[in-house]
């Protein structure tokens, strides 16, 4: 091999913003729709630190009709003087340069969720071009930025200003800061912002920074068109009136994560009907929590550092759960609601049913990552855990609280009974654990490959497709576990009832991972756990019922990225005797396939897998260079939650009144239903 010439003069140095242009994922996660949306957070995650701060208590997000956003805060404003070192304005400082900010040090910001000075900039380098303008001081200052490729470089410059900073010579007793942007769609998939994902976000704030008032405007639609394609007023908080006016909502909790666990509860049946509230501090870690139980039996706990969620917990859960676990076995204790012989109830048993919200505010944050999901400060453990012990001891010794500690103890009682006869079934599967492996030789066709990150697991719907399936696959990487009937939708029974369940007891053995609290991710089989059923209501139902348990007992595995949907083919366009096949996967694909293989063509409607040959199912939906697979990601944990509860749980009201809201009961029949036995002749007369 002819050697290369290699020295200093070889080594890049990427200058500005050109770093996050080149590696976007390195900064926002992807350049999906996950990304596309962290660009709006990072500027909404500002105002929102000017708020948590004591400097705002109003912001305005708007979605434009041209793909565009803006944030808007009633805070301090961006310092616009000039920067000592760097010889321009603080906006331009801001905006061009990564790892700048107001946030390293306390002077500034107490607290603070964006921490590594690279938020703003970054939305400014994705984006198409970025304006700012700042209110400060009784003056309006602008600065614009774009992005356009250098052709005499030969590369792409990000985020360039337009002009310096200007001085609008308006005065003004306004103050804040307003950047408005339109993000690249060179670099992201979609550019497309989801309503419903930035409303979620917004709505959780609002609750997380009591008082704080949040308006998000979506000027792509008017309230009347908002409704009618489905979404109630209940739901989102409409005013009706003036119908040429875009659809607007504002958030404002006076009663903060208070009333925010009663609102995750809304479609439970709760066992006390007023959330444990309590703040508190510890050298120098602000911490509150609410907390609610429900009659249901699984934990519901969101936690947040700065306002940024952490689903993937850290140190500040752990001492939640231990300062929890303690005062409520101090407490029963006390009231001799545990006999001296019995040992003490157990974390899990307190958290049966619990909703709970913790939320606390430190300096010096470390969050593992950019993407900032886990907490990894180890000395935040010990405060929360005291403040946590002091909040709930302050409150079990008020009089007006004692029903509610009594109904806690009472459920724990029985969460413990359960949690005995669960670990009695655990203890037999292990026991037999040999059984086990014979019954999955009957159902499970394993792969041969020993790598567990090539494997990949489908989880047909059905005998009849599971067959084909295993006609299909190639043996070295890909398994197949057909399903006999309905699994148990887990979201309505117990832990031991899940355990006793034939059809889950099998996916957890394949999987060898166990569940829960004995979950583990490093012992998982298969990298890829793709749900496969038929693309009709049944199918849909069995998606639901698997994702629930996946969320609900293994939740790791979804939020690793573990978890797909196969999406077979709805329809086979083909001409006879010939070998002119096209697959269409919805409506609008079927017409580009039809005009692909002209005339002449005829139309299958698959109803189910099980019509599908070995050779159509593997080139549809098995085979990894032509098939269509959605990954199952929780981009929010709450909305997740709140879903799962609405649609899987038991209060049949709050689920009814979702379909009422959304399903459109005035349609009759569909696209498929009417095309599924026209064909066409080869003189273009079409039939039915």
């Amino acid at each position: 091999m002819q050697e290369q010439h290699y020295d200093a003069s070889d080594i890049t140095i990427l200058e500005g913003l050109e770093a996050v242009r080149l590696r976007p994922g390195m900064y926002i996660g992807s350049t999906g729709q996950k990304g596309l949306h962290h660009i709006l957070w990072e500027i909404v995650d500002n105002a929102i630190d000017e708020a948590a701060n004591g400097f705002a208590d109003k912001i305005e997000v708007r979605l434009y009709k041209d793909g565009s956003a803006s944030v808007e805060d009633n805070g301090r404003g961006i310092p616009t003087d000039i920067h000592p070192k760097t010889k321009v304005s603080g906006v331009q400082v801001v905006f061009t340069q990564l790892h700048a900010g107001g946030k390293f040090d306390e002077h500034n910001y107490s607290f603070s969720g964006g921490l590594h000075g690279v938020g703003a900039s970054v939305t400014n380098a994705l984006s198409k071009w970025l304006n700012v303008r700042v209110w400060r001081e009784g003056k309006t200052w602008e600065m614009g930025f774009t992005s356009y490729f250098d052709k005499k470089k030969g590369k792409y410059e990000s985020g360039v200003p337009t002009a310096p900073l200007t001085d609008m010579k308006q005065r003004t007793k306004k103050h804040g800061t307003f950047v408005h942007f339109l993000p690249d769609d060179s670099v992201f998939m979609t550019t497309d912002f989801s309503l419903e994902a930035v409303s979620s976000r917004l709505h959780e704030l609002a609750f997380l920074n009591k008082g704080l008032s949040i308006t998000l405007v979506d000027e792509r639609i008017t309230k009347n068109e908002y409704l009618a394609q489905g979404e109630g007023e209940e739901e989102v908080q409409l005013d009706l009136a003036g119908a040429s006016e875009p659809y607007s909502v504002t958030f404002k909790y006076d009663g903060g994560i208070a009333d925010f666990a009663s609102y995750l509860n809304e479609n439970k049946s709760r066992l006390y009907n007023k959330p444990l509230y309590y703040r508190g501090e510890k050298d120098g870690i602000l911490v509150e929590f609410a907390i609610q139980h429900s009659t249901e039996y699984t934990e519901s706990l969101f936690s947040f550092v700065n306002n940024i969620p952490t689903p993937e917990g850290g140190f500040h859960e752990q001492g939640f759960r231990a300062g929890l676990t303690r005062v409520l076995n101090d407490y029963a204790r006390d009231n001799k609601l545990i006999k001296d012989k019995d040992p003490n109830f157990l974390g899990d048993d307190f958290r049966e049913g619990l909703t709970a919200v913790l939320s606390i505010k430190m300096k010096n944050v470390q969050f593992e990552g950019q993407t900032k999901t886990k907490l990894g400060n180890p000395e935040a453990r010990s405060p929360v855990e005291s403040v946590v012990t002091e909040g709930l001891r302050s409150l079990a010794a008020d009089p007006k609280c004692k029903r509610t500690f009594e109904e806690i103890i009472k459920k724990a009682q029985s969460a413990a009974r359960v949690r005995v006869a669960a670990r009695q079934a655990k203890d037999t599967a292990r026991a037999k654990n040999s059984i086990d492996s014979l019954q999955l030789v009957g159902k499970l066709a394993a792969s041969t490959g020993r790598r567990p990150e090539l494997n990949e697991l489908f989880i047909v719907e059905g005998d009849s497709a599971g067959g084909t399936a295993k006609q299909a696959r190639i043996r070295s990487f890909q398994a197949i576990l057909p399903l006999r009937g309905k699994p148990l939708n887990v979201e309505k029974k117990r832990l031991d009832q899940v355990l006793a369940n034939e059809e889950i007891r099998t996916i957890i053995s394949a999987l060898g991972t166990g569940i829960g609290s004995d979950f583990n991710l490093d012992r998982l089989n298969y990298h890829k756990v793709i749900i496969l059923s038929d693309a009709d209501q049944d199918g849909f139902h069995i998606r639901c019922i698997l994702l629930t348990f996946f969320f609900r007992y293994m939740y790791p595995l979804v939020a690793a990225g573990h978890v797909y949907i196969g999406m077979p083919p709805l329809y086979k366009v083909y001409k006879q005797n010939s070998s002119v096949e096209e697959y269409a996967y919805d409506d609008k694909e079927l017409q580009e396939k039809i005009e692909k293989v002209g005339r002449g063509y005829l139309i299958q409607r698959y109803k189910g897998l099980g019509e599908m040959s070995a050779e159509q199912l593997w080139a549809t939906t098995m085979d990894p260079m032509r098939r269509n697979l959605t990954q199952v990601t929780v981009e929010d944990t709450v909305a997740a939650d709140e879903k799962i509860s609405l649609l899987m749980g038991d209060r049949v009201d709050g689920r009814k009144d979702f379909l009422n809201r959304n399903a459109n009961f005035n349609k009759t029949d569909t696209f498929a239903d009417r095309i599924k036995t026209r064909r066409e002749d080869g003189n273009g007369n079409q039939e039915e």
